[in-house]
C-alpha cells in the first residue's frame, strides 16, 4: 500500500478503522434524518431560517469553510489550489447560500444559479421554467447547454467539477482528508462507467416523459410514468445516492462516489472533455513510479500507470484538481489546454505555481 504524503494511512480518521466508521455512521445518519424526517425543522425555526433546507444548506458552506481552510493548511503553498479553492468557497456562499436564502426572505423561489441540467434535473422542466423570470430561465438554459459545455471544452471538466459545483466543493474541501480512500481497482472502474452513464441515461429519459406529459392530452397515462420516474429518481438518486451514500460514505470510500458513479453532470461533462483541449501531460521518462499521484487521485485514476508508460492523461472522468501534480516530487505532471497533443501548445494559465 503506498502511504503517500503527510501520514496519509497513519491518522485513525483516514484509515478505514473504527473511528472512520463511526464518523461514516454519523454522517448517514444526518442525511437521512434530513431527507426523511423532520428533526430538523425545529432547529431552523429556533434560528429563524425558512427550513431545514435552509439550515442545511448554512451547516453545508460552513463544513466546506472549515474545511478549506485545513485544506489549505497542507496544500495552500500551490497557488492553483488556494485560487480554486477560494472560488469554491465563494461559489458556495454567494449562490449557493446567500442569494437563496435572500431570495427566501423577500416570499420569493430559491434559486441555486450554480446547478445546471442534468445535475438539477428538474430545472428545465416545463412546469419550473414557466414559473421563472424570463432572465432566470435563460441562465439556466445557456449555461446548461451553451456556457458550461464549452467552459469544460476549452479548460476541461475541472472549470464546473473543481471550481463552481458545490457537490465537488465538498468533497474537495471537507472531504479532503479522505481523498486517498477512493477505489483505483480496475473493477470500481467497471461499475462506474456502468452506473454513471445509467443515471445519465435515466435523466434524459426521465426529462422526456415530463416534456411529453407537458404536452400530452389530460388524462394520458404518460403522466402517472413521469411521476413515479421522478419520484423514483428523486429518491433513489437525489437523496440516497447523492446525499447518504455520496457523503455519508466519505471515510469509508472516498470523497467522489457521487462524481464518480452518480453524477449525470460528470458524464455529460466527462463526454465534452474526452474531445476538448485539457489534459496533464508527462514529462517523459521522469517518473520514479512513488504512485503519490494515484494515492491522492480522488476519482480513482491510476496516474502512476499513465506517467511510467508516457502517456498523457485524458480520462472522462477526470476532474482537473491538480493533486496528482502537487504531490508529485519530480514534477511529471502538468494540467494542459491545448488544441492537440503535439509538443506545441498554449500552458494553461490556471497552472502557474500547481
Amino acid at each position: 500500500m503506498q502511504e503517500g504524503l503527510l501520514s496519509t494511512y497513519h491518522e485513525p480518521l483516514r484509515n478505514r478503522n473504527l473511528t472512520a466508521w463511526a464518523c461514516s455512521a454519523i454522517l448517514v445518519a444526518f442525511y437521512v434524518d434530513l431527507y426523511f424526517f423532520d428533526h430538523l425543522e425545529p432547529v431552523a425555526r429556533a434560528l429563524h431560517l425558512p427550513s431545514k433546507w435552509t439550515l442545511y444548506g448554512l451547516l453545508y458552506t460552513i463544513a466546506m469553510c472549515v474545511g478549506g481552510y485545513f485544506m489549505l493548511q497542507k496544500h495552500g503553498n500551490s497557488r492553483y489550489h488556494t485560487l480554486r479553492t477560494a472560488s469554491l468557497i465563494a461559489v458556495q456562499s454567494l449562490l449557493g447560500f446567500l442569494l437563496p436564502l435572500a431570495l427566501d426572505f423577500t416570499g420569493r423561489p430559491a434559486y441555486y444559479f450554480s446547478y445546471f441540467f442534468p445535475l438539477k434535473y428538474d430545472i428545465l422542466f416545463p412546469g419550473t421554467l414557466k414559473d421563472m423570470p424570463v432572465a432566470v430561465a435563460l441562465w439556466f438554459i445557456f449555461g446548461s447547454f451553451v456556457g458550461v459545455p464549452l467552459l469544460v471544452y476549452f479548460k476541461g471538466k475541472r472549470a464546473y467539477c473543481s471550481w463552481i459545483c458545490g457537490c465537488g466543493g465538498l468533497a474537495e474541501t471537507f472531504g479532503d482528508p479522505w481523498r486517498h480512500l477512493s477505489s483505483r481497482s480496475d473493477r470500481a472502474w467497471r461499475v462506474e462507467q456502468a452506473s454513471v452513464h445509467t443515471v445519465l441515461a435515466l435523466v434524459f429519459v426521465m426529462f422526456g416523459l415530463v416534456v411529453g406529459d407537458a404536452y400530452a392530452a389530460d388524462g394520458s397515462a404518460l403522466r402517472e410514468v413521469a411521476e413515479h420516474t421522478r419520484s423514483f429518481y428523486s429518491f433513489a438518486v437525489g437523496a440516497v445516492f447523492s446525499g447518504v451514500i455520496g457523503v455519508g460514505l466519505y471515510p469509508l470510500m472516498g470523497t467522489r462516489v457521487w462524481c464518480r458513479f452518480g453524477c449525470p453532470m460528470a458524464a455529460l461533462l466527462g463526454l465534452v472533455q474526452k474531445f476538448g483541449r485539457f489534459r496533464i501531460s508527462v514529462k517523459k521518462d521522469m517518473c520514479i513510479s512513488c504512485g503519490n499521484c494515484s494515492t491522492y487521485c480522488e476519482m480513482g485514476i491510476d496516474v502512476r500507470a499513465y506517467a511510467m508508460a508516457n502517456l498523457p492523461i485524458k480520462r472522462a472522468s477526470c476532474v482537473g484538481c491538480g493533486m496528482c501534480a502537487h504531490v508529485c516530487p519530480r514534477g511529471v505532471l502538468r494540467l494542459e489546454t491545448r488544441a492537440d497533443p503535439g509538443p506545441q501548445g498554449s500552458i494553461d494559465v490556471w497552472t502557474v505555481d500547481l
